[in-house]
């Protein structure tokens, strides 16, 4: 949550408490007929289900009631997610005091938090169908035309959104061994070393001497690796208009990933008006960039007569125009748009990789070690490590996956959209449910002692145990059922082999080529938990080019 609507939360939470209070002492005065007639509402339906219980028990069944903080008028208990490590951090210590899955009123939304795996399985999984629904904050409408429904991350699910899906999964979930899969190695490569040039040139040595953040141009880099899968465009990394796009994206992904007041007290809409408008503007200019730029140029060159797609573009284009299609243009250029803006995702990933590597200086030397054995290998030609190469390299994949656990970032609520029950609580429809990844990823009970710590080996598994780093075995990469950062369920992210692709292929590049270390600033404290955005102007890193390993 922004601070400052905090703290404005926090004071009017407490005048409300200190008069409730008082109200129990002296009585309700006239003005406080709305809110006394709130709380006997309130009284009424607790009454309600006690008298439902007694039902149940002459009836021989059981319900049981949710547990979870008193809520406060107004504002329920929204004041209780104020914690170093984020809402999610709060969600896991009340989780200590009302068990594993509790309710909690935030504003004017009923929200349900479950934190084990047993129940985040049950409501991703055995009962996805049951909570296929996204929460109605307005800054999502903001970023979508109005429409969050026009997002595929943030729409709720239907059989429209179904189909959506699937036309992108050949090319945003290529299979091993796809023409798709082929093109997304081929484009990360030829990207990857492009971006290394262009960090060699005379314009980027203020970002080797650690004056400039690296993270504008490793944008650039990975949005150039998508528009070139996705499309078949490139653009120049001195593009002025794509480098205002390339921001603008990362503006967004880092909005997306904090809380406001608003999300759950729409009433303050007002006092977010200028915040609303930003992002509305932020989406238009994204728009009219990707119809100008890329969209307008496919459609003058389709293959309308054979129906061959290109690449992604093609695909979509060629959907639309086809009979019984079920889709309209809005669909396909917020679908488009959609998965180009997975790009700051994977460029805020990168960015604290390399932290966390410089953070841990042994981490950053077992990966450079891992590089320079695989492109030492004999009759090697290529310059650059390649997504062929994953499987020799286990410990930078190790990395990637650690780098994930660590920062935790946070599964998008989802929503009931019927009556249902989760872990035998019965869970009322248009409750809204967290989905508590982050005691998954950070808990001792499913990580063990050191949980909080960097560890990528956690991640590496050998067939005998007791002989790793003895026996010359090479680990394999093995995840826990629990580790979901992707989430899981129908609605997990689709995007994620892009991800897990051009971010090895970055990784790698750079490691590859230069020695990282931190600039003047404490980097360690610089990183933020239980998130996986970076600020837009963020920390700054040195890259010294290693001896040796320069352009081939």
């Amino acid at each position: 949550m922004d601070v400052g609507a905090f703290w404005i939360l926090f004071t009017c939470a407490t005048i409300l408490a200190m008069i409730a209070r008082n109200r129990l002492r002296s009585g309700p005065t006239e003005e406080e007929g709305d809110t006394v007639a709130w709380e006997k509402g309130k009284l009424r339906k607790e009454k309600d289900q006690a008298d439902d219980i007694k039902k149940d028990k002459r009836a021989g069944r059981m319900k049981k009631l949710l547990n979870g903080p008193r809520a406060l008028p107004l504002f329920g208990s929204l004041h209780l997610l104020a914690s170093p490590g984020g809402p999610f951090e709060a969600f896991t210590r009340l989780a200590r005091k009302y068990g594993d899955i509790y309710e909690i009123r935030l504003g004017v939304a009923t929200c349900v938090v479950v934190s084990s795996y047993s129940l985040v399985k049950e409501v991703l999984i055995t009962k996805g169908s049951h909570f296929g629904g996204r929460p109605d904050f307005l800054r999502f409408h903001q970023l979508f035309g109005g429409d969050r429904n026009n997002s595929l991350a943030l729409c709720d699910w239907s059989d429209l959104q179904m189909k959506r899906r699937s036309l992108a999964r050949s090319f945003c979930s290529p299979r091993r061994g796809s023409p798709q899969q082929e093109e997304l190695s081929r484009v990360a490569t030829l990207e990857a070393s492009q971006f290394m040039s262009a960090l060699t040139n005379e314009e980027s040595q203020d970002v080797l001497r650690g004056e400039r953040s690296l993270k504008p141009l490793l944008l650039g880099a990975v949005a150039n690796m998508f528009t070139r899968y996705m499309c078949s465009t490139r653009f120049s990394y001195a593009d002025q208009e794509f480098c205002k796009i390339v921001r603008t994206f990362d503006e967004i992904f880092w909005d997306i990933n904090q809380g406001y007041a608003v999300d759950f007290l729409p009433w303050l809409r007002p006092f977010y008006a200028g915040h609303m408008k930003r992002l509305n503007n932020w989406a238009t200019g994204i728009r009219t960039f990707i119809l100008k730029r890329i969209i307008d140029r496919h459609r003058a060159s389709l293959d309308s007569v054979n129906g061959v797609p290109r690449d992604f573009t093609d695909a979509l284009l060629l959907h639309l125009e086809s009979p019984g299609s079920g889709l309209s243009w809005e669909h396909i250029i917020f679908e488009l748009e959609d998965f180009l803006g997975g790009h700051s995702a994977i460029g805020n990933l990168v960015m604290l990789i390399l932290a966390n590597s410089v953070v841990h200086s042994e981490v950053q030397s077992k990966i450079q070690a891992e590089c320079d054995t695989v492109l030492a290998q004999p009759g090697r030609s290529r310059a650059l490590v390649t997504l062929e190469d994953r499987a020799d390299m286990p410990y930078t994949e190790s990395v990637i996956w650690e780098t994930l656990r660590i920062s935790s970032s946070p599964i998008v609520p989802h929503v009931a959209t019927q009556d249902t029950e989760i872990g035998g609580y019965n869970v009322a429809k248009d409750t809204v449910v967290f989905v508590n990844n982050y005691e998954l990823n950070l808990g001792e009970s499913y990580w063990g002692p050191g949980s909080r710590e960097f560890r990528p080996e956690r991640f590496l598994k050998y067939s005998v145990p007791e002989a790793a780093g003895d026996s010359g075995e090479k680990p394999k990469v093995r995840r826990p059922e629990h580790f979901v950062p992707f989430s899981t369920g129908k609605r997990t992210c689709i995007g994620q082999r892009l991800v897990q692709g051009f971010t090895f292929v970055l990784v790698t590049a750079i490691f590859s080529r230069f020695d990282i270390s931190q600039a003047s600033e404490d980097l360690a404290s610089r990183l933020l938990p239980g998130c996986v955005a970076v600020p837009p102007d963020p920390f700054h890193l040195v890259l010294v080019p290693r001896a040796g390993k320069s352009d081939d």
